[in-house]
Parts: C-alpha cells; structure tokens; sequence
C-alpha cells in the first residue's frame, strides 16, 4: 500500500504542481502505511526539480516529528530523493538528529536517515555530516549494527566523499577503529565511492586482493569490494574490460558472498547499455543454483536495459516470469521488467554524462543504494523496505535530445546519430561518429551514440549534443542556391 501511494510521485515525476494536488488526498488518510506512501510520494514526484516555493521544505518536517514508524522512514526517505546533491544545511538540520538518537533508536530511520544525508550532501565532504554518520557507527551496539539497515550508514559516509580520493583517509582511519564486521563494510564502501569512476589500477588490485580470502561468513565486506571493483573501472573501455576478466575468475573460484555480488557489479558496469556479450553471461546467471545468484542477476538484467526496452533482455525476462514457480522470484522478475521499460524507453540511469566524460554522483548514488539493498535482497526489498527501489528516482533522466531555439521553443533540425569514436590525441579533424543514420530532433541516444548537427544552418551553445540543447542562427549561413530546373 505504501509503495502504490508512492507510485503517485513516480507517475507524475518532474511535475511538482499536479502531482502534490494528486498526493494531497492521501496525506488525511487514516491508514499509516498509505499516508507513508503519500510522504514519500512528495519526495519523489520533485526529485531534482528546484522551485521557487519549495513545497518539500515545508510539508516534510512535521511527518518527520510523527510518532508513527513507517511515516518517519518515509519522511527521512523523501528528503534524500527530493533534495538529492543540493547540499543544503537546512535540510541536514532536519536529518543529523534521527541519525544521532541513540535511545530506543529504530535502526531503519537511522539507516534512511543517514542514506539520505549522504545523497543530499554527494560529493562534498561535508564535516558535520560526516562527524554525525562517524559517531553513529562508533556508539552503535553490535545488535544495530547488525541491522539490515546498518549498511546505509556506511553508504551515507562513502556518498560525502564520493570521488574525492585521498580526501577520505582521515575518515577511513576512524572507520577502521570500529571492530564490528561493518566496520570493514564501511572501510570498503568509502574508499570505493572516494576512488569512483577514477580507473586507478592500485585501489582495483587492493580491492581483488580483499576478495582473495575465503570466507563463509562476515563476508559483507566482499561482497562491497567486488561492487567497489566495477565502482572505480566504470565509464572507461579498457578497464571496463579488463574488470569483467577479473568478475570471470571471481565467479569460478571464489565463495558465495562474492559469487552475489558478481551480477551486481555487471549491471553497474553496463547500466542502461545492454551489451550482447554480457547480458549473455547474466542470462545463464539467472537459472543459477544459488537463490541469491539468480535474483541479483535478474535485477542485474533490469538495470543493464534500464529505459532500453531492449527486446533481447525483454525476451529473457518474459521467458523467467513465465517459469518462475516462486513469488519472490515473480516479484524480482517485474521489478526488472519495470527497470527495463522504464518511462516506456524514454529514461535512462545511466550517470555519465557530457560525452561520458563526467560521473554525476547524485545519480550514481540512486544505483548504489539499490545495488547495497540487493546484497542483502531478503532482509530488504523482499521483506519491509522495499520502498528503497524509489531511491532510483535521483538517477533517472531523460535520453532525449532536444534542440530549443534562444526563447525555449522546440526546435526541430537534422542531427547525425551513430556510435561514438574515441577522437583523443588524433591530428586534423577526425570523424567523431561511425556508421550515423540522420533523425529530425527530439531524437533517443543509447549510453554509447552520439549526435552532431547535419547542416550548418544552426550553431549549438554546448560542445556536446545530449538533453537539451540551444541552437543559435548561424550568421556566416547561406541557404544553397536551387539550380533551376532546365526547359
């Protein structure tokens, strides 16, 4: 019921107005769990929007006072995806006190509370936050922490430090000072997000050499490692390469913990590009001995077609729902399929951007926390916390491209679409596409196309052509003359 009402947000997703006069009914319901949806739906229908009256800021906090459970998670919830990379102090003064109450504390909002900070505040380093999320772990007693919730601690701390690299020592030392399990979880998902998207060979040979170990049990920390390995070598051809070799021999030889965490980190690899060679590998991943196994690589097969609707992972997820004699694999299977056909082929996750040259981390944060909630699916998207998948919303966008004109009116125009080459250190002007095919705009791009303008008639005001993109008249322009036609 929460996570219909949450549904709301979703539909009217990046409409602020129509979407808080849908959700308004449900917050004056009497049922909790439809009220919590409504809070969290509140969340999500503005996630990424900026807005001059800013609607979140003032109906979250009074949910966030509510002596019922579920409306406070669903609150902590909300602020995360609604106020996601806006680093705003207002709103941490809102969430540093769920995560520092200590008495009778219910794990789940001290988990969504501090997940939430982490996304509000990626990337930034942010002291009091991470003071707040350190201290946490330190006074946690060992029942906390082993809470399913307790990983979104750790999350919430490698989010602040998300891509800022040797900024992360000094919390990494006061991590390893905590002598419970997650205190390595913590040490691995920090120094992974500090080193995302960065390729650096010596964090990727740390981070195998931790999966060398074999463990039966208290193995969450490699399961993070394998997630971190794919975490730093993403958005770069010959590491991405290099890092499915790697998945290859982890898959064959080493524990259960690890062989979980192999499809997850697959999808993280390829998200919203459905390459032939690995959806293959995952589709033998589903019918898997191990549980586990098969419904991380069926998640896996949602989030490598994510906005896609490729036919060939769309077939594969057909073929599982039909013989699937469980219903938690049934459940597994549609999440995929929702994954896959996601704003019916019009949105992607995928993070890079700016001709994959730029990882945003309020998007990487959203597959994060759904690829974190998978290593443990039992204890939460299949139990009580299945409203974790909204957490995707942040890294939602569209994979349009849009020409406007300088008033913001659409503007249609000829654009060239075929696959991106790499042009780096090549002399002269080489062709920056291969085998192109001329669409009119709006036109899709998958992870791996790229557009240049057909004609010269227009000049773009950005180096790359993705999203939306102003065209200004070119003035050095002269229509062709029309040779006419002979008698």
């Amino acid at each position: 019921m929460m996570s219909a009402a949450a549904s709301l947000g979703m539909i009217f997703l990046w409409d602020l107005e129509e979407g808080l006069v849908q959700l308004d009914k449900f917050l004056y319901t009497a049922e909790d769990h439809i009220k919590a949806g409504a809070v969290l739906g509140i969340g999500i229908v503005g996630s990424g929007i900026r807005n001059e009256s800013d609607p979140q800021i003032a109906l979250l906090p009074e949910h966030l006072e509510s002596d019922k459970p579920i409306i406070k998670c669903a609150a902590c919830a909300a602020f995360g995806i609604a106020y996601a990379g806006s680093a705003r102090e207002d709103v941490m003064e809102y969430l540093v006190p769920v995560v520092a109450e200590t008495e009778n504390a219910d794990m789940t909002q001290v988990g969504l509370a501090a997940l939430s900070l982490g996304q509000v505040f990626v990337g930034t380093c942010n002291e009091e936050a991470a003071g707040a999320l350190i201290q946490r772990l330190m006074e946690s007693s060992d029942a906390e922490l082993d809470h399913p919730m307790a990983r979104f601690l750790c999350l919430g701390l490698g989010l602040l430090f998300f891509g800022k690299m040797e900024k992360c020592e000094g919390m990494l030392e006061a991590v390893k000072t905590v002598e419970h399990k997650m205190g390595q979880y913590a040490a691995m998902t920090l120094e992974s997000c500090a080193y995302a998207g960065t390729g650096n060979v010596l964090k990727v040979q740390q981070l195998l050499h931790a999966c060398t170990e074999h463990l039966e049990e208290n193995a969450e920390h490699q399961s993070v490692a394998v997630i971190g390995i794919a975490l730093i070598t993403m958005g770069e051809d010959v590491g991405t390469e290099m890092a499915v070799r790697a998945f290859d021999h982890l898959l064959h030889y080493c524990e259960l913990p690890i062989r979980r965490a192999v499809p997850l980190a697959l999808a993280l690899l390829y998200v919203s590009n459905p390459d032939y060679s690995v959806v293959d590998s995952m589709s033998r991943l589903t019918h898997d001995n191990d549980p586990e196994v098969a419904q991380g690589a069926i998640i896996g097969l949602g989030l490598l077609g994510a906005g896609t609707n490729n036919s060939r992972v769309a077939g594969l997820l057909r073929s599982l729902a039909e013989h699937s004699r469980e219903p938690t694999q049934t459940f597994v299977v549609r999440i995929a399929q929702g994954f896959l056909h996601m704003g019916k082929g019009l949105i992607g996750v995928n993070p890079f951007h700016s001709d994959r040259l730029l990882l945003s981390g309020v998007g990487m944060g959203g597959v994060l926390t759904v690829l974190h909630a998978c290593l443990d699916m039992k204890n939460t998207l299949l139990d009580k916390l299945h409203y974790i998948l909204y957490y995707i919303t942040s890294a939602m966008n569209p994979r349009m491209l849009i020409t406007v004109d300088e008033e913001f009116e659409p503007l249609p125009v000829s654009v060239r679409v075929g696959q991106a080459v790499e042009t780096v250190g090549q002399a002269g002007r080489p062709k920056t596409i291969s085998g192109f095919q001329t669409h009119t705009t709006p036109v899709l791009l998958t992870a791996v196309e790229r557009a240049e303008l057909a004609a010269e008639e227009y000049l773009a005001t950005s180096r790359q052509l993705e999203g939306i993109v102003i065209l200004t008249k070119n003035p050095d322009w002269q229509p062709e003359p029309v040779e006419e036609k002979k008698k």
